[in-house]
C-alpha cells in the first residue's frame, strides 16, 4: 500500500488527542458514569435516556454518533447540572440481517469466486491533497473491476470497504463471528467519543446473552396472557427466499412499506381463441383484473390490458400468462402478480405459480369477456398504454363513469378509428358501449368522471396532469360524500358499500383477495418479496383501546420540537399517523438469529418485537451480569432461577416468589433501581424509527405498565449528511465513527456533531467547522494558560467599570441563554451561545481595555465559565482547563452548573447598541474619505482627508413615534404569551395614522413605515419589559458612547486616519434648529455622524 501522508499539519490535534486521553482516562478511575439508585430514603434528582442499540452488522458511522451525540450531549448537561445521570448502551444483533450476509460471504466463497470476481480489489488510501483534489470530500480509490461491477457488487468487496483486513474476511461466512467481532469495536469507539456510558449495564441481544433472552420471554409470555398477541393467517411483505415474512429491520430497501389488498375481479373469457385455444379444456379462463373499488363493478364497459412495447421486446410491459389455479380454474395476469398470489392460498401448491401457456396483450386483445356486476352480458379486452406492470396484475376493469382515466382512454378509441385499427379492435367492441351512471356525488352528479374531464379540458389519455387532478378529486369526493345508485347497497354511501360488495364478490366466487407490496422490497438477502398470507403469531397494534392508551401517552410526553402557542410537534404528528395506520405486527420468525417464542419454540421472535421495552432491562443488566455482555461468566444469579414471577417481581410489583434461590436483597436491589429509574426522561432517536420501533415502544410500555412508568420524551432528528451530500459508501462519501475521532479529535468532531443541526430536517456534518474547531478548542486552551498566567499584572477589585460591567453582563447572559439551549436540546444554539457569542465577547472586552487592564476577577470567571458552559459538548478540553490550567479540585463533569444573576438588559442593549455603531462609522469614514462618485444629476463627490468622526445623538422619539409607544406601553401585558394582545401592529397605526408626519404619505406607504418600527419595539419588549416603551432609550446613548470611544477606536484601527470621536447629545426640541441638516435626521438608537478633516 503506497505511504500514508498526513495532508496537514496535526500538531494541535494531537494536542488535544493528548488532553483527550487523559481526560478519559480520569474518568474510567472515577467510575464516573457508573451509577446505582440512591439507598432507601435517600432524594436524588435522576435523569436516564436512552438511545436505539445499534445493529451490530458493522462498524459505527458518523450517522450514529450524530443520533447519539444529541443523548450524550443532554446527558452530560444533568449530570453537569447535579443529577444522578443514567446512560446505558447495549448492541442489536436479532434478526435476519447479520445472517444474510454471512450466508452471502459463504456462498461467495463457495462458488471460488475470491479473489479475482468476489474481491474486486478496492484500496482506500489516505493521500495529499492536490490541486485538483477537494478535502471535504472522502473518496476511495477503485480498480476497474470494482469500477465496473459497481460499488458494494460482493459481500467481499462490502467487508473490505468497512475496513476488516483481507485475511479475516473469511471469518466472517459464520454468523457467529459477527456477534463476536462487532461489539467490542462500537464499545471502543463509543470510549473513544466520550460518551458517558455506564458499562456494566450494557449486553448483546439473542439468546447469546440468557438473562436479556430470559427477560425477552417474560415479556411475551406477559403480553401474551393480557391478550396482545394472537395467531392468525394474515398478509405480511415475505421473502420466498428466507421462507419468513420480512420485516423492517431484514431489508435493503422498503423500509415502511406494507402490504396493498386488491380485488381481483374474475372476467370469464367467452371464446378461447389464438393462441389460447391451448386452454381449450383445462378448465375456465379469467382475466384477473385488480381493483380498488369493487363496488364500481356496475359501471364496467370493457377491460384494458397492456400492448406490448415493440422499440423494447425484451422489457416485461405488455406480457402476461396464464396460470392454474385452485378449483381447476386458469387466471391471466402478469408473472410478478402471480408470485405474489401464489403465497395467499390461491394457487394448488403454495409457493407455486404454475404456468400454463405465456401471453402477450395483443394475443388479449378483442377477446370477449363476462364480467361480475357488468351491466353489458359481454364486454371486450381493448388497449390501455399507460398501465403499469409492476401494480397490480396488468388486468384493468373499465368504469369510465367514475374513473377519468377510463373515460378519457375510450374516448380516445370511440374517436379515433385508426387507434382501433392499430389493435384489431372492431367498431361493436368499442361504440355500443356508452357510460353508466352507478354513484351519485354532490356537485358532480352520476358522471363525476365525464363531468370532471369536460371541466379540465382533458383531450386524450395523454393529458396525464390533468387525469392525474380528475382522479384524486373524483376518488376523494366518491369516497367521502358519493352514494350508491344501483345494485344491492343502492342508496347507502360509498365508504360503507365498498366493502360490503368486495365481500359478496369474494363470497359468491366471483372475485379472490389479493395482496401485493405497497412498493417493491428487497431482503437484505438479496430477495424481491412478495405478500403472503402467513399463519403467524401476530402483535395486535392498532387495537382500538390498545391504540387509545397509546395515544395517552403521546399527550403526557414532552416535545422538543413543540412551537407556537398550540404546542404543536412535527414529531407527534408523526407519531399520531403512524398510530392511525398500525396494525397486527407480524412478531415471529422461522430464521435467524433471536430469542425464541416461549409458547411456540418452532418460531424466534422478530428483531423490532425484542426492542421495545429493553430500556427496563438496563435497570437491572448490571446487577445479573456485571459488566459482561455476553453474560458469559457466572453472576450471582442462575438464569434458569429468572421465572415470569421473578420478573414480575421486578417489573411489575408482584408477589416476591417465596420460593426462588435468588438472594432476597438482590431482588430488592433490582426492583429499586427499576422503581428509581423508571421512566426513562429521554429516548433519542433518528426519525425513520417513528413507524416502527418508537411507535412499538409506546405500545409495550402502555400495555405493561401504567402512566407512571411511560415515557417522559422522545427525541428524533434527521439523517446527517457529510459536506452537503448523502452518506454513502458506494461515492466515498462516508466516514465511521473510528474515522471522524482519528481525523478531528473527539472534541472537534462532538462540536460538529451539535452544529450540525437539531430540528426533524437532515442535518449536515461540515469538515471545515470540525477543522476550524480543532484550531479554536486549540486556541481556547493556549489563551486560558497565557491570560492566567499573567493575573498579576491585572486590576484588583469587583468590575467597575462600564466594559466591566458588559463583559459580566455578558458572561451572566451567555449562562441563561446556554442553559435553556440544553434544556431545549437545541445544541447549536449552545454552541453559539456558550462558545462563540461568549468568546466574541470576551475579544470585545480585551479590545476595550487594552489601555485600563483587565480585571482579575472577571478573567479568572470567564474562563471558569467558558469551561463549564462547552462541558457537555466539548468534555475533554473543559476537563482540562478544569484541572491543569484552573487548578480546579474534582472533576468538570460533575462539578455544578454556573451561578449567575439574571442578565441586565439594558446593559445588554447598550453592548449590542456599540457594536452596531462600528459598522456605520467604518462605512461612513470610508465613504467620506473615499468620495464617491455622485448620484444621478449630482456633481461627484471628491476624496478628502478626515480624522473625526462627530456622533450626533438624540435624547428622545417624537412625533408618531413618541405615539406609538406611548400606545405599545398601554397595551403591554406580562401575562400574555406574547406580551401584547393580537396584531398590535394595527393598533398601533390606527392610533398614528393621524399624525403631521404620517399624514403626507401615500396610504400604500404607511404599513412599511409603522409596522418595523412597532416588531422592533415589540420584541424588545418582550425581552426587556415595559420600561423599553419609554419614548427615551433604556440607556443613556450618550454616555454609553462616551465610554466606548477608545474601544471603537482600537476594534476599527485598520481605518488608517481616523483619531478621534467626539460625541454630541441634542435634544429632540433642538433637532428642528440644529445648524447642520444633517443632524435633523438623527433618531434614538440611530444617531448621524459627520466626519471632519
Amino acid at each position: 500500500m503506497a505511504e500514508v501522508t498526513e495532508p496537514y499539519n496535526t500538531a494541535k490535534r494531537d494536542f488535544l488527542v493528548k488532553i483527550q486521553e487523559s481526560s478519559q482516562k480520569k474518568w474510567e478511575e472515577a467510575k464516573l458514569f457508573e451509577v446505582d439508585a440512591p439507598s432507601e430514603g435517600e432524594t436524588v434528582e435522576k435523569f436516564f435516556g436512552n438511545f436505539p442499540y445499534p445493529y451490530m452488522n458493522g462498524l459505527l458511522h458518523l450517522g450514529h454518533a450524530f443520533s447519539l451525540s444529541k443523548l450524550e450531549f443532554a446527558s452530560a448537561y444533568h449530570r453537569l447540572s447535579g443529577k444522578r445521570v443514567l446512560f446505558p448502551q447495549a448492541f442489536h444483533l436479532t434478526g435476519m440481517p447479520i445472517k444474510a450476509c454471512a450466508d452471502k460471504l459463504k456462498g461467495e466463497i463457495e462458488r471460488a469466486q475470491a479473489p479475482e470476481e468476489a474481491k474486486p480489489v478496492v484500496a482506500v488510501v489516505a493521500k495529499a491533497p492536490t490541486e485538483r483534489d477537494d478535502p471535504s470530500k472522502f473518496t476511495g480509490k477503485k480498480s476497474k473491476a470494482a469500477a465496473k461491477t459497481g460499488p458494494g457488487n460482493t459481500q467481499w468487496e462490502i467487508m473490505r470497504m468497512s475496513g476488516i483486513p483481507e485475511e479475516d474476511i473469511p471469518k466472517f461466512a459464520d454468523a457467529k463471528h459477527w456477534l463476536q467481532y462487532f461489539p467490542p469495536l462500537a464499545v471502543r469507539d463509543i470510549k473513544a467519543m466520550g460518551c458517558g456510558v455506564d458499562w456494566r449495564r450494557s449486553f448483546v441481544t439473542t439468546d447469546l446473552n440468557k438473562y436479556y433472552d430470559s427477560f425477552i420471554q417474560w415479556q411475551f409470555w406477559t403480553l401474551y396472557s393480557k391478550g396482545k398477541i394472537v395467531k392468525d393467517k394474515r398478509y405480511s411483505v415475505y421473502s420466498p427466499k428466507d421462507g419468513q415474512p420480512c420485516a423492517d429491520h431484514d431489508r435493503a430497501t422498503g423500509e415502511g412499506v406494507g402490504p396493498q389488498e386488491y380485488t381481483l375481479v374474475k372476467m370469464k373469457v367467452l371464446e378461447l381463441r389464438g393462441i389460447l385455444a391451448a386452454l381449450e379444456g383445462q378448465g375456465d379462463v379469467f382475466l384477473m383484473a385488480a381493483t380498488l373499488r369493487p363496488e364500481t363493478m356496475y359501471g364496467q364497459t370493457n377491460a384494458w390490458v397492456r400492448p406490448s412495447d415493440p422499440k423494447n421486446p425484451d422489457s416485461e410491459v405488455g406480457k402476461y400468462a396464464a396460470f392454474r389455479a385452485k378449483n381447476g380454474e386458469i387466471f391471466v395476469l402478469t408473472a410478478r402478480a402471480a408470485r405474489n398470489m401464489c403465497f395467499q392460498d390461491l394457487t394448488p401448491e403454495n409457493g407455486v405459480a404454475e404456468k400454463l401457456l405465456d401471453l402477450t396483450g395483443e394475443d388479449l386483445l378483442g377477446l370477449p369477456l363476462r364480467s361480475p356486476r357488468a351491466t353489458h352480458e359481454r364486454i371486450y379486452v381493448l388497449p390501455l398504454l399507460t398501465i403499469k406492470m409492476d401494480k397490480g396484475t396488468g388486468v384493468v376493469t373499465s368504469v369510465p363513469s367514475d374513473s377519468p382515466d377510463d373515460y378519457a382512454a375510450l374516448q380516445d378509441l370511440v374517436k379515433k378509428p385508426k387507434l382501433r385499427e392499430l389493435y384489431s379492435i372492431t367498431d361493436e367492441m368499442v361504440l355500443p358501449y356508452q357510460v353508466i351512471p352507478i354513484i351519485d356525488i354532490p356537485g358532480l352528479g352520476d358522471l363525476a368522471a365525464v363531468k370532471l374531464c369536460t371541466d379540465l379540458k382533458v383531450q386524450s389519455q395523454n393529458d396525464t396532469e390533468k387525469l392525474a387532478k380528475a382522479k384524486a378529486e373524483c376518488y376523494r369526493r366518491g369516497f367521502d360524500s358519493g352514494v350508491m345508485l344501483v345494485g344491492t347497497y343502492a342508496g347507502k354511501p360509498v365508504k360503507e358499500a365498498k366493502d360490503l360488495e368486495k365481500a359478496d364478490l369474494i363470497r359468491a366466487g366471483d372475485a379472490v383477495p389479493y395482496a401485493e407490496p405497497e412498493n417493491p422490497v428487497r431482503s437484505r438477502s438479496d430477495d424481491d418479496c412478495v405478500v403472503a398470507l402467513t399463519d403467524q403469531w401476530y402483535i395486535i397494534y392498532g387495537e382500538e383501546e390498545w391504540r387509545a392508551a397509546a395515544q395517552s401517552c403521546l399527550e403526557q410526553m414532552h416535545w422538543y420540537d413543540a412551537s407556537g402557542p398550540s404546542g404543536d410537534s412535527i414529531t407527534k404528528g408523526q407519531f399520531e399517523h403512524t398510530l392511525g395506520w398500525l396494525n397486527q405486527w407480524a412478531c415471529s420468525r422461522s430464521f435467524g438469529l433471536g430469542t425464541l417464542l416461549p409458547w411456540d419454540p418452532e418460531y424466534l421472535i422478530e428483531s423490532l418485537s425484542d426492542s421495545t421495552i429493553y430500556m427496563a432491562y438496563y435497570t437491572v443488566a448490571h446487577l445479573l451480569h456485571e459488566g459482561d455482555m455476553y453474560a458469559v461468566r457466572s453472576g450471582p444469579v442462575d438464569v434458569r432461577d429468572l421465572t415470569n414471577e421473578v420478573w414480575n417481581y421486578i417489573f411489575l410489583g408482584g408477589e416476591l416468589p417465596r420460593d426462588t434461590p435468588i438472594p432476597r436483597d438482590l431482588l430488592a436491589r433490582a426492583r429499586r433501581e427499576f422503581e428509581f429509574w423508571y421512566p426513562f426522561d429521554l429516548r433519542v432517536s433518528g426519525k425513520d424509527l417513528i413507524q416502527n420501533h418508537l411507535t412499538f415502544a409506546l405500545y409495550t410500555h402502555v400495555a405493561l405498565w401504567g402512566p407512571d412508568k411511560w415515557p417522559r420524551s422522545f427525541r428524533c432528528n434527521g439523517h446527517l449528511q457529510l459536506n452537503n451530500a448523502k452518506m454513502s459508501k458506494s461515492t466515498g462519501n462516508f466516514k465511521t465513527m473510528e474515522q471522524a475521532i482519528l481525523e478531528y479529535g473527539a472534541d472537534a468532531m462532538r462540536i460538529g456533531l451539535a452544529n450540525a443541526g437539531d430540528t426533524m430536517d437532515d442535518a449536515n456534518f461540515e469538515h471545515d467547522t470540525a477543522n476550524q474547531a480543532i484550531l479554536k478548542l486549540y486556541r481556547q486552551v493556549e489563551w486560558a494558560e497565557e491570560v492566567l498566567a499573567a493575573t498579576q499584572g491585572m486590576r484588583d477589585g469587583p468590575p467597575a467599570t462600564f466594559w466591566d460591567r458588559v463583559f459580566e453582563n455578558e458572561i451572566n447572559a451567555a449562562v441563561h441563554r446556554t442553559k435553556a439551549a440544553y434544556d431545549d436540546m437545541n445544541f447549536r444554539d449552545v454552541v453559539l451561545a456558550g462558545w462563540y457569542a461568549l468568546s466574541n465577547a470576551r475579544d470585545a472586552y480585551l479590545v476595550a481595555c487594552a489601555v485600563e487592564g483587565l480585571n482579575r476577577e472577571l478573567i479568572l470567571r470567564f474562563v471558569e465559565v467558558a469551561a463549564l458552559l462547552v462541558a457537555p459538548i466539548a468534555p475533554h478540553t473543559s476537563e482540562y482547563i478544569w484541572g491543569d490550567v484552573l487548578k480546579r479540585e474534582g472533576l468538570i463533569l460533575t462539578a455544578g452548573w454556573p451561578a449567575a444573576p439574571q442578565p441586565d438588559f439594558v446593559l445588554q442593549e447598550a453592548y449590542r447598541y456599540v457594536e452596531k455603531m462600528k459598522k456605520p462609522i467604518k462605512d461612513g469614514f470610508e465613504k467620506a474619505a473615499g468620495g464617491s462618485a455622485g448620484k444621478k444629476g449630482q456633481p461627484a463627490v471628491p476624496a478628502s482627508p478626515v480624522a473625526h468622526a462627530h456622533i450626533h445623538v438624540v435624547d428622545r422619539f417624537g412625533g408618531w413615534k413618541a405615539r406609538a409607544l406611548q400606545v405599545l406601553a398601554g397595551l403591554y401585558d406580562a401575562s400574555l404569551p406574547d406580551c401584547f394582545p393580537a396584531k398590535p401592529n394595527e393598533t398601533v397605526l390606527s392610533a398614528v395614522a393621524g399624525e403631521p408626519e404620517l399624514t403626507a404619505l401615500p396610504p400604500k406607504q404607511l404599513r412599511p413605515t409603522v409596522f418595523p418600527f412597532v416588531a422592533y419595539k415589540t420584541k424588545q419588549a418582550k425581552e426587556g419589559g415595559k420600561e423599553v416603551l419609554s419614548v427615551k432609550l433604556p440607556f443613556d446613548e450618550a454616555q454609553v458612547l462616551e465610554a466606548s470611544t477608545g474601544y471603537i477606536l482600537r476594534a476599527l484601527q485598520e481605518l488608517k486616519g481616523l483619531q478621534s470621536i467626539t460625541i454630541h447629545k441634542l435634544a429632540f426640541d433642538e433637532l428642528a434648529t440644529a445648524g447642520d441638516e444633517r443632524v435633523r435626521a438623527a433618531l434614538p438608537g440611530e444617531p448621524v455622524i459627520v466626519f471632519t478633516a
